[in-house]
């Protein structure tokens, strides 16, 4: 077949379907009530051309002051609701889960080798059985077990600052991994630059790329996964296999560690090599808690933003490094830990959510199969909840007479029955790093050759997940004690 006929053979049949679902979105609506209120959507495409591509919550977040708490659009013949409030989001994904607990159709996902993850599957006896698992070792008393692994990499971590602070970057990346892989797999990430880690880091940047809405035509036209990368539109076919290749890399090469040293008897201790007889059910659940360290881009925000430690050495001293024990006596601490989470939530838009059936909702149809998305950024920047939200500011954590408030929910860990089941470890690493590098360390701006103070312009990038870009700052021991309580964390 020659090239113009190979292109009619493709166009043809998408007209069509474009034209079916452009028709079907606007008749489907059979209940007779309205979609929420949203941006004019165009007869075909809907509202793909209003769609970003640049950090895509700070529009969605401007449709809200123009539309209200609950906003509709359209790609194609997709609906999608944006909940931008946490009122919203507590009434569909809290109050109605048994509706809102279902995860998008979205193709592009299997294509890239990340139907493996329990949070992105679909709400079936599949996904039931994987969460469970999950659950069973990332359970509140389970999670508390990991705590000697969680500090040790943490002091670990504190060393490298003390030798590379130039690395820091690198360096606070790694933490994170070095946590889940220990807990995972039994094994010692190197502190820069490990295998391992490179591969997961990769791994979950591609799937940014693809997750948040009008980033792959196949999730709009699943019919375009069947043609060759070759065809117009159709590039997302080689991407896909070389992303493929890395995610499979990501589930078995630490898996086929853990079996390896197992046979040769000299396997450590971890929660793949305890439950190893589920065999596969323990790969991909190993494997997603393994992906899930980019909780560690909200250490990139605390260095962006840190200045307190009196509190640590009121309550501490300066003889010792924190524990988790410290944690109710340090409530500035506590404090700063929830605005360094709340001020660059790292899922803005948290993971979707789709409906199983047809809802109806403060008198809006929202149809069975729409996107949900919650707008964590939104949520965690309303001006009447966060006065100045883009400010960092610990202090409003408290109240009048200096008690700390109850808003003490990470929302970018999500809701409802979808909630990330690893929250628990996730938030005690954050939390236990936070606090012991406050203990042991000054971080200030860099200086310039000429000592002037280097400004830090916060830039984060766009996607599923968002990081902060490579900085500049300074970072220093507080003092000889201080340096002497890191260095002697080696013969712990």
């Amino acid at each position: 077949m020659d090239f113009p006929n190979a292109l009619l053979c493709v166009a043809i049949p998408l007209l069509v379907v474009l034209g079916v679902k452009a028709v079907s979105s606007w008749l489907g609506n059979s209940s007779g009530l309205p979609f929420p209120p949203g941006p004019a959507p165009r007869f075909i495409t809907g509202n793909l051309h209003e769609i970003p591509a640049k950090q895509p919550w700070l529009t969605y977040t401007d449709w809200k002051s123009q539309y209200g708490d609950i906003v509709h659009a359209r790609i194609f013949g997709q609906h999608i609701i944006f909940a931008n409030s946490l009122k919203i989001a507590t009434d569909l994904f809290e109050k109605r889960s048994h509706l809102y607990s279902d995860r998008p159709a979205a193709p592009m996902i299997d294509l890239i080798g990340w139907d493996f993850n329990v949070g992105l599957m679909p709400y079936t006896d599949k996904w039931r059985q994987h969460r469970r698992l999950f659950q069973q070792s990332f359970r509140p008393d389970a999670a508390r077990t990991y705590r000697p692994i969680q500090m040790t990499k943490i002091h670990d971590f504190l060393r490298g600052l003390l030798s590379r602070p130039e690395d820091f970057v690198a360096l606070y990346k790694t933490v994170a991994a070095a946590i889940i892989m220990a807990t995972m797999y039994g094994y010692q990430v190197e502190p820069i630059e490990d295998h391992f880690v490179t591969l997961s880091e990769e791994a979950v940047k591609m799937l940014s790329d693809t997750t948040l809405p009008g980033a792959a035509a196949v999730n709009a036209f699943p019919f375009l996964r069947h043609l060759p990368g070759w065809l117009p539109g159709c590039g997302f076919q080689y991407f896909a296999a070389e992303c493929r290749k890395r995610t499979e890399e990501m589930q078995q090469v630490p898996f086929d560690f853990v079996k390896q040293n197992m046979r040769e008897g000299t396997s450590a201790k971890s929660i793949v090599s305890t439950l190893l007889e589920a065999n596969q059910v323990i790969r991909a659940v190993s494997a997603t808690a393994y992906a899930g360290a980019f909780t560690v881009s909200s250490l990139g925000t605390f260095f962006y933003a840190m200045a307190a430690q009196s509190e640590i050495d009121n309550v501490i001293g300066t003889h010792r490094l924190p524990e988790f024990e410290d944690r109710p006596s340090l409530p500035y601490i506590e404090a700063l830990y929830r605005e360094v989470m709340r001020w660059k939530p790292v899922l803005p838009l948290g993971v979707p959510h789709a409906t199983i059936a047809d809802d109806v909702y403060e008198g809006y149809f929202i149809p069975k199969g729409a996107t949900i998305i919650s707008n964590i950024w939104a949520m965690t920047h309303d001006e009447s909840i966060y006065p100045e939200p883009d400010r960092f500011n610990p202090d409003r954590f408290f109240t009048a007479d200096g008690k700390l408030n109850d808003d003490d929910t990470v929302l970018a860990f999500g809701f409802g029955r979808r909630i990330c089941v690893g929250r628990h470890t996730a938030d005690a690493t954050v939390w236990a790093t936070i606090v012991s590098v406050l203990s042991a360390f000054t971080i200030a701006k860099a200086k310039d050759e000429a000592g002037n103070e280097i400004d830090i312009d916060p830039v984060y990038s766009d996607g599923f997940v968002s990081h902060p870009q490579p900085f500049q700052c300074s970072i220093a021991p507080r003092s000889e004690l201080a340096q002497n309580l890191v260095e002697a964390t080696a013969d712990l």
